[in-house]
């Protein structure tokens, strides 16, 4: 079989779990570090006729990953595809099980059997959280309701304000987002890289834990180390006082576009 991934989580744990199935992935699939194979360009706007020149049996995507249009026309073009769209850890875990024995695998492997051990056995939170969660600025852009990302977070003692919303990604103004009077703001470096300097100074005096994207919204071999990476990341969170309403300078992310 050959596969070409869309997506940099599921291009991870295809090329780990089996290799040489893989035959294409876009410019943002970053792991494992040394995947070769030719790249298609971005998550959000791939080179479709590359995908095509691969002569693929099957193309990866994702509903937030990947452009409806996109798994569209490969479709009318003849190109199977599989889209995944899981938004709670349980589903990730059941849709990467049921895609890897779909592709082939002879059984679980390790790293899925690490992952469903970790969550699985993740204590109760002892401290809960009321957070934001941006995931870009400019316009800022936060976690909203039903989420894959948000209940990560959730099962790691995080409540997210925004979680109510009707959208799954709402677009506050930077003064909506300090009125809803967060304890603690939470900052992926990905898609959008919010770093000590890029991110915190919008919100004075609150604390901020910087967070691994990767670990946070990959749903791949990633799941098995995210409990104790994140939950050390969210226990060090850093403060920045400085005057209301500074922005910091517009960067972006090693995150796909």
């Amino acid at each position: 079989m050959r596969v070409v991934s869309l997506v940099p989580s599921l291009t991870e744990a295809v090329a780990v779990t089996l290799p040489g199935l893989l035959v294409g992935a876009t410019d943002w699939c970053t792991a494992p570090a040394d995947l070769d194979v030719p790249r298609v360009g971005g998550s959000k706007y791939p080179d479709l006729d590359r995908v095509r020149a691969l002569r693929p049996d099957l193309v990866l995507l994702n509903v937030e990953e990947n452009r409806r249009e996109d798994a569209e026309a490969l479709s009318a073009a003849g190109v199977p595809v599989r889209v995944t769209y899981p938004r709670t850890v349980d589903a990730a875990l059941t849709e990467l099980a049921d895609l890897l024995r779909d592709l082939g695998a002879s059984g679980e492997p390790e790293w899925l059997t690490a992952a469903r051990r970790a969550w699985a056995d993740l204590p109760a939170p002892s401290v809960r959280h009321r957070a934001v969660v941006p995931v870009w600025r400019r316009p800022w852009v936060v976690l909203g309701a039903d989420t894959f990302a948000g209940d990560v977070l959730r099962r790691l003692g995080v409540t997210n304000l925004y979680a109510g919303q009707p959208e799954r990604y709402p677009r506050p103004s930077l003064d909506e987002l300090r009125a809803t009077g967060p304890d603690l703001v939470v900052l992926p470096d990905e898609p959008y890289r919010f770093t000590a300097d890029d991110g915190p100074e919008a919100f004075p005096d609150v604390p901020c834990a910087l967070l691994s994207g990767r670990h946070l919204t990959w749903y791949g071999p990633s799941l098995a180390e995210a409990p104790s990476v994140l939950a050390a990341q969210l226990a060090d969170p850093v403060r920045r006082p400085g005057p209301e309403g500074v922005e910091g300078p517009v960067r972006s992310g090693p995150g796909r576009p």
